[in-house]
This record gives structure tokens, C-alpha cells and sequence, in this order.
């Protein structure tokens, strides 16, 4: 058991970070992405004999599952309107667009935030993210351009910054 702990503690150690840049795209928030993390940690432990060669993408499925429960927990629960909308910040500097982009990522569907997240955050193909997502490579291609040209739509500053338009490499 022991060396279980110890496989499993340098695991987190090494990769700790990266998991947490995921789970941050994939909740949104700093406080939600270690709670994220933590679970899905918890739950690759209990599995750490059978997965310990292929840990991360078995972790970063977790991560997109858990999230996606989550998701759709919340879309069950009535939302309470509120009286007035808060005002969204101009896009300005890096920090204001940033925002932008944050909040415009909220709006995606699950499927296509977990794509761009897996695809431009993390860097992985289309390949790779099809294999990780249980879907097939022109899914993820064409989840891709629909989430980005979303995201072009509600952030229109993003036409000026990128011209980063291929989907597939």
C-alpha cells in the first residue's frame, strides 16, 4: 500500500498542476476547479492499481464527466431571476477580454467547452480529444468550429487577437 501511496502522491506531484489548468477551464473558477480535482483524484486512488500507466486521461474523463454532472444538476434547478443584469465591462485590455472570453465560455454547451478546453488549452488533436471524449474525430471538428465561432459572436474582440481559424491539425 505504501508504494501505492507513493506512485500515486508523485503522480499529483508532477501532473497536479496541468489537472488543475484543465479543471479550472472546465468549471470556470478557481475554488469549483479544486473541487473538481480533488474528486476526481479521490476517485482515481481508489482505482490507482488498474491505472496508474494511463492515469491522466483516465483523471482528465473524470474531470469532464464530473463536470458534466454538474452541468446538468444545475440546468434541472429553477434559476431565480434578479432584478436588475450587471453591467459587462467594455473589451479593453487583456484582463477585460479575458473576462469576455471566461463568461462567453460559460454559455457553451458542455461538449464544446470541454473541446475547446481539451483541444486549445491542452493541445491535444482531434484525434486525442475524440478518443478522451468517446466520440468520433469529425465530432470534434465540427464542435469546434460551431464553439468558436460562438465565442467570435458574443466576443467579437477575439477576430482582431487570433487568426488561429483551423480546427484540425
Amino acid at each position: 500500500m505504501a508504494e501505492v501511496d507513493g506512485e500515486f502522491t508523485a503522480f499529483v506531484n508532477e501532473r497536479g498542476a496541468a489537472l488543475l489548468r484543465v479543471a479550472y477551464a472546465l468549471a470556470g473558477s478557481q475554488h469549483a476547479a479544486e473541487d473538481l480535482l480533488q474528486n476526481a483524484l479521490a476517485k482515481a486512488y481508489v482505482r490507482w492499481p488498474r491505472i496508474h500507466g494511463d492515469a491522466e486521461p483516465y483523471v482528465k474523463r473524470i474531470l469532464y464527466h464530473d463536470q458534466v454532472s454538474g452541468w446538468r444538476r444545475r440546468a434541472r434547478r429553477a434559476e431565480v431571476p434578479v432584478a436588475e443584469l450587471p453591467e459587462r465591462p467594455a473589451a479593453g485590455d487583456d484582463s477585460d477580454l479575458r473576462l469576455l472570453v471566461r463568461d462567453a465560455l460559460r454559455t457553451l454547451p458542455p461538449r464544446q467547452r470541454a473541446v475547446l478546453t481539451l483541444r486549445y488549452l491542452e493541445d491535444l488533436s482531434v484525434e486525442q480529444t475524440a478518443a478522451l471524449l468517446g466520440c468520433r474525430p469529425g465530432t470534434v471538428a465540427s464542435q469546434s468550429t460551431k464553439a468558436l465561432a460562438r465565442l467570435r459572436k458574443l466576443v467579437p474582440g477575439l477576430d482582431g487577437l487570433t487568426n488561429r481559424t483551423e480546427v484540425t491539425r
